[in-house]
């Protein structure tokens, strides 16, 4: 009796830290797509975004994520539509991107399916504003071109690659916007060669470069898709099929790889259908990225994966609490989602303490509702907590440590309502506690609660 109370008891908790554990990485919408560039010090994740609302694809827009530890990321809303390229005549397929930087500016290269063609947008800053700098596509050449990878080569040659069922390229000028020479089917992935059907290779290509060996990721055999890999000794092959970096699942029709190496350590990012699964059963499409670690052998091969199982990833970080830290950065958060805080009224802040937000903030906010923000560093103890919300019925944010049930830290009593456009700061004393610590805010109340922007705490020493 005792072993079998054991094992259950072992069985509630593992499924209880796989319900908590950091998957996918972005909860409140669907992702697809991922494309992470690494500049200076943060992760930049752009993606894909299927609309909830739609049967099949519907994608109108792009959305970007940051990260300066692999495990909190930040909305940031979308950066780009398919509206901003006029010659799309489309509101509608926002397919595969992928951003880059180079001498001081960021070119995210879009691809819009059945023909309308692969365009390009540049912009000052990764965070956009993005705005399509030569008013036609930069690729149009039959129904393959889609899902856009772009690689710079150390001697500073750009190429771009893309295509289904074949693997494109061409080589881009310095000025990123423009290419040079005639656009190329890759010899070694031409599909009716002989050994096509042992690359696999259906689309999605991720070129990047490692120890002076040369990679192609892609999204491999269909379907469902895993994603296989192939190496070359130049940005251009030949290519050999180097095996898979993780098999195909039911879980996921499809998938698309991005690579980075960051803080030391290397990932793979694709997506499932995990999110969708949880909440509705029919197979349309309704992706979310997700992403793992992944190691390399001595001979610069790849590590298999599993299929994207829900264990979380080791912080590269710590969240600092003693700034502002916004209500859309999390690691895993369940019910709520973000919205751009100007489309929610005609905004003012309160005259007894507040400020009007800019950019996303957390809506949708009910009973049960929670945040999770993972490796926060209290090094400084903490005594006060200010947040900064928007009342609509009002309620509660119960502040806890390390689980939804954890150590009761303090309660935040928005006691305000009918205010969804005034916003107010609200502080609340706290249990003091040190080192670093799982936060959550598990919200409590009737009917939709409030919106929220942001927190901070104050330390006390």
């Amino acid at each position: 009796m005792k072993l079998k109370l054991l094992r259950i008891a072992l069985t509630i908790f593992f499924f209880t830290r796989i319900a908590l554990a950091q998957t996918p990485v972005v909860q409140t919408k669907f992702t697809a797509d991922p494309a992470p560039m690494v500049y200076k010090d943060t992760v930049f994740l752009y993606t894909g975004h299927d609309d909830d609302q739609a049967f099949g694809f519907r994608m109108k827009d792009w959305l970007l994520y940051t990260s300066t530890d692999m495990v909190n990321w930040t909305d940031h809303g979308a950066v780009a539509s398919v509206k901003d390229f006029k010659w799309a005549n489309s509101e509608d397929g926002a397919w595969a991107a992928q951003c880059i930087a180079r001498n001081g500016k960021f070119y995210l290269y879009c691809s819009m399916p059945n023909a309308i063609g692969i365009g390009v947008m540049v912009a000052d800053s990764p965070y956009g504003p993005f705005r399509d700098p030569i008013g036609k596509p930069l690729i149009k050449n039959s129904m393959e071109d889609i899902d856009p990878s772009i690689f710079i080569d150390d001697d500073g040659q750009a190429y771009l690659y893309w295509g289904n069922p074949n693997l494109w390229y061409v080589k881009l000028n310095e000025d990123m916007i423009s290419i040079s020479g005639d656009l190329i089917k890759d010899p070694s992935f031409a599909k009716g060669k002989a050994d096509h059907d042992f690359f696999h290779y259906q689309e999605g290509p991720w070129a990047w470069k490692r120890k002076g060996k040369y990679y192609m990721a892609y999204a491999s055999t269909c379907c469902p898709e895993g994603i296989g890999y192939a190496m070359g000794e130049t940005a251009t092959g030949p290519w050999k099929y180097a095996g898979m970096i993780m098999d195909g699942d039911p879980r996921s029709g499809g998938n698309h790889p991005g690579i980075i190496d960051y803080k030391g350590k290397s990932y793979v990012f694709g997506f499932d259908q995990s999110l969708r699964m949880k909440t509705m059963s029919q197979p349309y499409e309704r992706r979310s990225v997700q992403v793992k670690e992944l190691r390399y052998r001595a001979d610069g091969t790849l590590e298999k994966l599993p299929f994207w199982t829900p264990e979380e990833l080791k912080s590269a970080g710590t969240i600092n609490p003693y700034q502002n830290v916004r209500a859309v950065t999390m690691a895993y958060s369940e019910g709520v989602k973000t919205a751009v805080a100007s489309t929610l009224g005609n905004l003012k802040s309160a005259a007894n303490g507040g400020k009007i937000p800019s950019g996303m903030v957390l809506t949708a906010i009910h009973n049960g509702d929670y945040i999770k923000i993972r490796s926060v560093d209290f090094s400084k103890g903490a005594n006060t907590l200010e947040v900064l919300v928007a009342a609509l019925y009002g309620g509660q944010i119960e502040v806890r440590r390390d689980a939804i049930d954890g150590p009761l830290l303090g309660v935040v009593n928005v006691n305000y309502k009918g205010e969804g456009d005034v916003w107010r700061s609200i502080k609340t004393p706290v249990k003091s506690l040190t080192g670093s610590h799982d936060l959550y805010f598990v919200f409590k109340g009737k009917h939709d609660l409030f919106y929220f922007d942001s927190w901070q705490f104050t330390g006390n020493r």
